[in-house]
C-alpha cells in the first residue's frame, strides 16, 4: 500500500479574525469563554479542537496526540473578534443581558468584553418578526447592504491575516429556494431588485464568500444551502458547511437513534418538546421562525432510520417536535423526549429523556471548533475549492452534502468522518476499526 501524502497546508501564522453575525447569548458566551481560557481561568470543555485526541496508526502504537498538536490549527491566542448586532451594547452589556455567564466570570474579563462593540447589522423585521432592531444598516437596496458588509469585511481584513464568518443570530422565517437562488447571476440581480426571497443571512453569506471568507451557519436559515452559494464558494475558495448547531435535543437523538438501529429495535413514536426563555425562544414563538427550526429538527430521524430500507421497524414512526417559549428559564433549556420502541416479537418498551441543558454553553464550543476547522480547510489545497465541507457534519442538525447525496446524521460516523479527514490531509493512514491485523 502506498503511503499517503500530507497536504501542503499553509501554516496558521498571524491573527485569525472571527466575524460574528448576531452578538447575543451564543456569541458572548463564545467570546467570553475564549478569553477566560486564554487567561487560564477555565478549560475549553466541549471543544474537540482544544481537548480532543486523534489516534494515529495501530492501537498498539500508543500514538494519540491532541488534535491541536497534530493539525496546524489556529491558536486561541491568535483569535480576534468583531461582528454585527441589531442592538448597540458592547459585549459586556450584551453578556449581562443574555444571563448565561455569572457576574464573577464576566467581571474578570470585563475590560476585554467592553472593548468589543458591534457594527450596525443588516436586519429586516419581515424575516424575524419578534425582534425590533435599533442598530441597523440602511441602504437603497439589498445590493447596497451587501456592499456595506463587504466594506466592513475589507476594513477588518486589513487588521488580521485571515478571516472566518459565523452566523450566531436568530432563526429567520421559513424560506424555500426560488429562481433567484439558482445561479450567482440571478442572485446578484435579486440583490439589486430587493427580491423578498433573499434574507439577511444570505446577504452576509454572499458578502463573506465574495470576499473569499469561509462561512458557518449556526441557525436553520436557508443561507448557503443554495446553488448560487455553492457556486460562489467553489469559485472563491471559501469553504461552507451545514446549518443549525447540533447542541441539545438533536444531539441526543443522533446518539440514541443509531443505537436503536444498530440493534434492529423498532421505533413507533418519538415525541420531543422544549421549553426555553432566551431571545431564541422568543423568536421561535413566531410560527414562521418555528417552521424553519422544525424542518431542521424533524429531518434527523428519517435519515438515520432509513424507513424505506427497514419498513418493519420505522415505516410508521410518528415524530413530533414542539418548542415552547417560557421566559423564566432564560438560556437554561429543558428538552423532554418520549420514545416508544419495540423489540423481539413486537413487544413495546419506552424510554424517557429529560435534558436540562444550557443552550449557549453547548453551542459556544461548537462555534469555536467550526471557526478553527474552517480556517484549516481554507489553508488546505484539497479542501479549499470543494465548497461544501461534509466532514464538518458533526456540528450540525442539518449537515450539507453534495447535491443528490443524502447527509450523514449518525454522530459517531460524523466524528469518524471528521477525524479521518484530518488524518487524510496530514498524510496518515485512515482508521477503519477492522482490527484483523492484531490477530495474524
Amino acid at each position: 500500500m502506498s503511503t499517503p501524502k500530507a497536504e501542503n497546508i499553509q501554516p496558521a501564522e498571524g491573527k485569525l479574525g472571527v466575524m460574528v453575525v448576531g452578538m447575543g447569548a451564543v456569541a458572548t458566551t463564545l467570546i467570553a469563554g475564549v478569553e477566560a481560557v486564554r487567561k487560564g481561568l477555565a478549560k475549553p470543555i466541549g471543544s474537540l479542537t482544544q481537548m480532543g485526541t486523534i489516534r494515529l496508526g495501530k492501537r498498539t502504537d500508543n500514538n494519540t496526540p491532541l488534535i491541536k498538536d497534530f493539525a496546524p490549527l489556529a491558536s486561541l491566542d491568535d483569535i480576534v473578534f468583531t461582528g454585527w448586532e441589531i442592538f448597540p451594547e458592547d459585549m459586556y452589556e450584551a453578556a449581562k443581558h443574555a444571563q448565561v455567564l455569572d457576574n464573577d466570570h464576566l467581571n474578570t474579563i470585563k475590560p476585554f468584553l467592553e472593548n468589543i462593540k458591534p457594527m450596525p447589522a443588516v436586519f429586516d423585521q419581515h424575516y424575524v418578526k419578534r425582534l425590533n432592531g435599533t442598530h441597523v444598516k440602511t441602504g437603497k437596496n439589498k445590493c447596497d447592504l451587501a456592499q456595506q458588509v463587504i466594506a466592513d469585511i475589507q476594513n477588518f481584513k486589513s487588521k488580521v491575516e485571515r478571516v472566518v464568518m459565523i452566523w450566531t443570530g436568530s432563526t429567520e422565517i421559513f424560506l424555500e429556494p426560488t429562481a433567484v437562488h439558482q445561479t450567482l447571476v440571478a442572485f446578484e440581480k435579486g440583490l439589486v431588485d430587493n427580491d423578498p426571497a433573499i434574507a439577511p443571512s444570505q446577504i452576509y453569506a454572499y458578502a463573506a464568500l465574495k470576499e473569499g471568507i469561509p462561512f458557518a451557519n449556526g441557525a436553520p436559515n436557508l443561507t448557503v444551502d443554495l446553488p448560487c452559494m455553492i457556486e460562489l464558494s467553489k469559485q472563491t475558495g471559501a469553504p461552507i458547511c451545514g446549518k443549525d448547531f447540533k447542541t441539545g435535543q438533536t444531539f441526543i437523538k443522533t446518539v440514541l437513534a443509531p443505537a436503536f438501529k444498530s440493534r434492529m429495535l423498532g421505533v413507533s413514536g418519538w415525541y420531543s418538546t422544549n421549553i426555553l426563555g432566551n431571545r431564541d425562544g422568543e423568536v421561535l414563538d413566531d410560527p414562521e421562525s418555528f417552521k424553519t427550526k422544525e424542518e431542521s429538527k424533524l429531518g434527523v430521524l428519517d435519515y438515520i432510520f432509513q424507513p424505506e430500507l427497514y419498513p418493519d421497524l420505522y415505516k410508521d414512526l410518528y415524530h413530533k417536535v414542539r418548542i415552547n417559549y417560557y421566559p423564566p428559564r432564560g438560556d437554561n433549556k429543558e428538552g423532554w423526549d418520549n420514545i416508544d420502541i419495540f423489540g423481539w416479537l413486537g413487544y413495546p418498551m419506552q424510554i424517557k429523556v429529560d435534558f436540562l441543558c444550557r443552550d449557549s454553553i453547548l453551542a459556544a464550543p461548537l462555534a469555536l471548533d467550526l471557526v478553527i476547522l474552517l480556517d484549516l480547510a481554507q489553508r488546505t489545497p484539497a479542501l479549499k475549492h470543494l465548497g461544501i465541507q461534509e466532514w464538518l457534519s458533526f456540528y450540525f442538525k442539518s449537515p450539507q452534502s453534495a447535491p443528490g447525496l443524502y447527509p450523514e446524521h449518525d454522530l459517531f460516523i460524523q466524528q469518524m468522518k471528521l477525524k479521518n479527514t484530518l488524518r487524510h490531509i496530514m498524510g496518515h493512514e485512515l482508521i477503519t476499526h477492522l482490527g484483523l491485523e492484531y490477530y495474524d
